[in-house]
């Protein structure tokens, strides 16, 4: 979507349109963070089972419930804070900026 738009923006000569990139590098940013911020829940919740497993405390229900384990929000707001989301979004908002910018 991004190149897309940028593409666009080198066809018009227009810099404006290249702030329209930033909806959608915003908006996968949310969502990488969202899914890292649940992975991490879901491992949690991994280990938590097989740790019961480790102390025999399993129960026929814990084999068959997988649910995320912790606060999302938080979660979240630690995985929108992760060195695995800002190098790529942060990269691609400079480039963002740079096309802008060499446009004008």
């Amino acid at each position: 979507m991004v190149s897309a738009i940028l593409v666009i923006v080198a066809d018009k000569g227009n810099p404006q349109y290249a702030l329209l990139a930033i909806i959608p590098t915003i908006l996968f940013l949310v969502l990488d963070a969202y899914y890292l911020a649940l992975e991490r829940m879901f491992r949690k919740a991994y280990n938590a089972f097989i740790e019961k497993l480790h102390k025999q405390e399993i129960s026929a229900s814990d084999l068959y419930a997988v649910t995320p384990v912790g606060n999302i929000l938080k979660t979240f707001l630690a995985a929108l804070l992760s060195f695995s989301i800002w190098p790529f979004y942060v990269t691609l908002l400079v480039m963002i900026w740079i096309v802008k910018e060499v446009l004008i």
